[in-house]
């Protein structure tokens, strides 16, 4: 992952790397939700308007939201193979991702519904519409019951290797990886932070949509 993502790489070719990946890490996911979803296939394979608004869901919103996230996962992951900054822990950028995750995530999908509204007549042309289901939706996607939960795991790709390698290098907390072998400890903490970050956007998700339904 180093010669893919560094920071002393051209800007345009670091945007491409991220796009590409994101891309690689979407389309698989994309046809486990759809092959999953009962009667999703046939209906997206008899093509149609069906096939037009899935098309243009992933487009439009699929892409640009698991792109966001990743490149600022990615970013982060080339911070880390930087010398350090004073006594700042790797494990600093692992906290600064998962909090963005849980905020750029539900916002980016704020931005694009209530454009979607705007530009296709999504929800009706409604904002306020556009709006509300962003909560339930969201609240949902860690149970891959939606599209949404699609992109959340796509984000997937960013998150591991920027984790691993934070964890990895980390000197508050290599005692601790150190003494499980072949970088279980690792893997079991990166994983782990993921799931903070999924569970961040449920709960956050979650306690939205209780108080609209008041």
């Amino acid at each position: 992952m180093d010669r893919f993502f560094s920071i002393s790489m051209p800007a345009a070719q670091f945007v491409r790397n991220v796009l590409l990946f994101s891309f690689a890490a979407l389309l698989p996911v994309l046809l486990f939700y759809v092959l999953l979803a009962p009667g999703f296939a046939p209906a997206l394979a008899a093509g149609g308007p069906a096939l037009m608004r899935f098309l243009r869901q992933v487009a439009t919103n699929g892409l640009p939201v698991v792109f966001a996230v990743n490149y600022v996962s990615f970013f982060l992951f080339a911070m880390t193979k930087q010398p350090k900054a004073g006594s700042r822990d790797t494990v600093f950028f692992v906290l600064v991702d998962v909090l963005l995750r849980a905020l750029l995530f539900p916002g980016l999908h704020v931005l694009i519904y209530v454009l979607s509204a705007d530009w296709f007549g999504s929800f009706g042309g409604n904002r306020s519409t556009a709006l509300a289901v962003v909560s339930p939706t969201l609240a949902r996607s860690a149970f891959f019951e939606n599209i949404s939960g699609v992109y959340l795991y796509a984000t997937m790709i960013s998150a591991l290797p920027l984790y691993v390698s934070a964890f990895g290098r980390s000197e508050f907390l290599g005692p601790v990886v150190r003494r499980l072998p072949m970088n279980t400890g690792v893997m079991l903490l990166a994983l782990a932070a993921f799931a903070l970050s999924v569970g961040l956007i449920t709960i956050g998700a979650q306690g939205i949509a209780s108080l609209q339904a008041r």
